[in-house]
């Protein structure tokens, strides 16, 4: 079953009124359902401010394909988990900083 993965889209904020109507409305018509979209506005003065559109979507075909490549790697998680357990499980004894 693919994920789910949140893509968002930024509009700078030099741009007229009914220029940042109709964008808003072309996005909010393609949105895919279930979107769970926000509106956010976001920057600071030093480097401009814009309003992020943030939305789920489904994974495309690409992204669930680079996915499966790497999901094959999480049995040699489980291996380096299961040698840092045993670690954990060999007695210390604690030094001083002289070594003695």
């Amino acid at each position: 079953m693919p994920r789910r993965v949140k893509d968002f889209i930024e509009i700078s904020d030099y741009t007229s009124l009914d220029t940042l109507i109709r964008y808003l409305e072309t996005i909010r018509e393609n949105l895919p359902a279930d979107h769970d979209a926000e509106l956010q506005i976001r920057g600071d003065d030093v480097f401009g401010r814009r309003l992020t559109i943030t939305y789920f979507r489904e994974q495309t075909p690409e992204e669930l394909e680079i996915e499966q490549r790497y999901a094959g790697s999480a049995g040699d998680n489980a291996a380096i988990d299961n040698l840092q357990h045993q670690l954990d499980d060999v007695p210390f004894e604690k030094r001083n900083a002289k070594g003695a």
